[in-house]
């Protein structure tokens, strides 16, 4: 027998910017020439709708810049616009679309997909990306405050199928990210609000300071006061991206998914309000969830639990949905499917991250059912914003 291995180097610039359409941010055409400097390459550039709704200029600011960086970008296309959220994940029609443009405008591997707006629009495109050719290369310009420090700068592609999230998908790292915080001044106070939750979720299993950073500065974030977002964004993204890095498994090849903490409940929850919880909302539901499980089995302190719930509250995020009372025929809350639903989307033992303190995460490989049951029941009965 031989044993074939090899290892690859992988490696992407993330951004931190603002007017990054502007022709005097040369961050865009930097990115593109980091590895070939001189030439001019094609581009095609998928755009969110909901972003363009928010600003109609945004193509002709697209294109602008495209002709003050001529000599490096040539824009094959007008900006094509999508839809934005998570409906445009839940058909294979917007990545053929997108599909039939790069062939169509011969984008090649040494080309690029210029995707700008939210995650679900990027997990769409970047899946596109990752079968063309066998991959083009892809460069997100993330808008959302979800995206900018979690679904935009990680190594994940995908859309819905058969009832489950993500189920068509890929592995492939961006060329590059660019965050731009202007981006999310355009947000609905209910997005940018939503996309916090991603960042309080990294910080409860990567960074117990970080965490006392969001509660010290909630109202600031409440307010969406600009530099205080950045900064919550900018460190979010750290600790995904190191966790990627350094955790030993960037492409899920285990049975564990520590950055999902949260996300069994939130997965399943999403499918059973036909996404009318955005996806940081169900993470909120889920974070909520889940540390108070970890008290009702002994594994969290009370005190970390009411401090998480806490800054849920003072953030307006949700905690709990009606949709939570849904049984199924054999009595059990609806949501426990999702445990299904996880283990069955990675294999193996069911593997949960919960935590046993602030900024530290551990596997789990059963769950009480009555003591998640009692959880439920404790949510229920809690304040809340409505």
């Amino acid at each position: 027998m031989y044993t074939q291995r090899f290892t690859l180097d992988y490696s992407y610039p993330v951004w931190f910017t603002r007017r990054s359409l502007a022709p005097d941010n040369d961050i865009l055409v930097r990115a593109m020439s980091r590895l070939e400097p001189g030439k001019r390459h094609r581009v095609l550039c998928v755009l969110d709708g909901g972003l363009h709704q928010a600003q109609p200029g945004v193509v002709a600011s697209i294109e602008a810049y495209a002709v003050a960086h001529a000599e490096v970008m040539d824009l094959v296309t007008a900006p094509v616009v999508v839809p934005g959220g998570e409906a445009v994940k839940n058909s294979e029609s917007a990545t053929r679309q997108v599909l039939e443009l790069l062939h169509a405008h011969r984008v090649d591997r040494h080309s690029y997909l210029l995707m700008i707006g939210g995650g679900a629009v990027l997990d769409m495109a970047g899946l596109a990306a990752t079968l063309c050719h066998r991959g083009v290369r892809a460069i997100r310009m993330p808008t959302t405050t979800l995206a900018q420090n979690d679904a935009g700068i990680g190594v994940k592609n995908g859309i819905n199928a058969y009832g489950a999230k993500n189920f068509l998908g890929t592995f492939a790292p961006p060329f590059a990210v660019i965050n731009d915080f202007d981006f999310l001044e355009s947000l609905s106070p209910r997005d940018r609000r939503a996309g916090i939750a991603e960042a309080i979720k990294v910080a409860l299993i990567r960074d117990g300071e970080f965490f006392d950073w969001l509660c010290e500065h909630s109202h600031a974030l409440a307010a969406f006061e600009p530099s205080v977002t950045a900064q919550m964004v900018e460190r979010g993204a750290t600790l995904h991206l190191r966790h990627i890095a350094e955790a030993g498994d960037p492409f899920e090849q285990g049975s564990a998914r520590p950055l999902d903490y949260g996300h069994w409940a939130a997965h399943k929850l999403e499918r059973m309000t036909e996404h009318a919880l955005r996806h940081g909302e169900a993470v909120a539901i889920g974070l909520a969830l889940d540390t108070r499980y970890g008290v009702e089995v002994g594994l969290l302190d009370e005190a970390s639990q009411q401090r998480v719930q806490r800054l849920l509250t003072e953030l307006e995020l949700p905690t709990w949905d009606v949709a939570l009372d849904q049984h199924e025929a054999d009595g059990k809350p609806a949501v426990f499917g999702g445990l299904r639903d996880f283990q069955e989307h990675l294999g193996g033992p069911l593997t949960v991250t919960m935590l046993d303190r602030v900024g530290h995460g551990v596997d789990v490989h059963e769950i009480d059912e009555a003591a998640m049951q009692r959880a439920l029941v404790y949510l229920k009965s809690q304040p809340r914003c409505d």
